[in-house]
């Protein structure tokens, strides 16, 4: 990690961590089960897999604001990032969609295009495969009952790609309960709920900045299928697969990693050039 870590909120009340150096880069980060900066092993992973991007880049970190409403869309948490982005920043920056960051990320991508300049999206896609439905529904009725373990048990067996693995990592989860125990669950089964309803299939082709899309080969929640639709059906669309790879797979995976990395250098780069003429 390069240099400090700095805490605080964007404009509208959404949660940040920001670090690192050079232009700006926005992460909007997956599902968590509360609204706010993450601590302990879950902040560990967010600035891990953020390290390569911070010799680069300064990098916002960002999750949902506190407190939706009941009735919040995936249109309305795009919205509440469109207008934080159009507040904090002079111009359209890069943003990297992770899950259902990815998911809200397409969504702002759609309804606010002038926000983005560069897209990735990683293990998300366009919509939810039905068994990601399935799952991801089970898990609202698990928080919602207030079946803490169930729901951390579920969450890990989302993970990994191969059926023993899952298994396992799901039971290790049950056992340590960590993941998916709120005080409040308010605000991560509105999230739920939102991305339940999500589908921007037919509104890709509104999407026409530089967008890579990453995901895993057998992620339980999406389908090689469904990242291969998202990246085609925007009209700069590139994508890569993990050989293999479960939902976490785009942000462990070194090749993976360090295709994002290229992808939002190209940009940096093409600056430089403009700039040196």
């Amino acid at each position: 990690m390069t240099g400090d870590v700095h805490e605080g909120e964007l404009h509208g009340g959404l949660p940040v961590l920001r670090c690192g150096q050079g232009p700006p880069l926005v992460v909007l980060s997956g599902l968590t089960a509360t609204h706010e900066n993450p601590a302990g092993w879950a902040r560990r992973f967010e600035l891990d897999f953020c390290a390569s991007l911070v010799e680069f880049f300064t990098v916002s970190i960002v999750n949902r604001k506190p407190d939706l409403d009941p009735a919040t869309t995936m249109a309305d948490l795009a919205r509440d990032v469109a207008e934080s982005l159009r507040y904090e920043f002079a111009e359209p920056v890069p943003v990297f969609g992770v899950s259902t960051g990815g998911s809200i990320a397409l969504q702002t991508a759609v309804d606010h295009p002038e926000v983005i300049n560069r897209l990735v999206i990683a293990a998300a896609a366009c919509r939810l495969s039905e068994r990601g439905r399935a799952m991801q529904q089970q898990l609202m009725l698990d928080i919602a009952a207030d079946r803490p373990r169930h729901a951390s048990s579920l969450l890990g067996e989302m993970m990994p790609a191969r059926r023993t693995a899952s298994l396992l990592l799901g039971r290790m989860m049950w056992l340590a309960n960590v993941a998916m125990d709120p005080v409040d669950p308010s605000d991560v089964l509105v999230t739920l709920a939102a991305e339940d309803g999500f589908d921007v299939c037919a509104d890709l082709h509104r999407i026409a900045i530089p967008t890579l899309v990453v995901g895993g080969e057998g992620d339980r929640l999406y389908s090689p299928e469904l990242f291969e639709r998202t990246a085609t059906g925007v009209a700069h669309g590139r994508l890569f697969l993990v050989p293999g790879g479960g939902h976490g797979a785009p942000l462990t995976s070194p090749d993976a990693r360090e295709h994002v990395l290229d992808f939002f250098l190209e940009e940096e780069l093409a600056h430089l050039v403009e700039h040196s003429h």
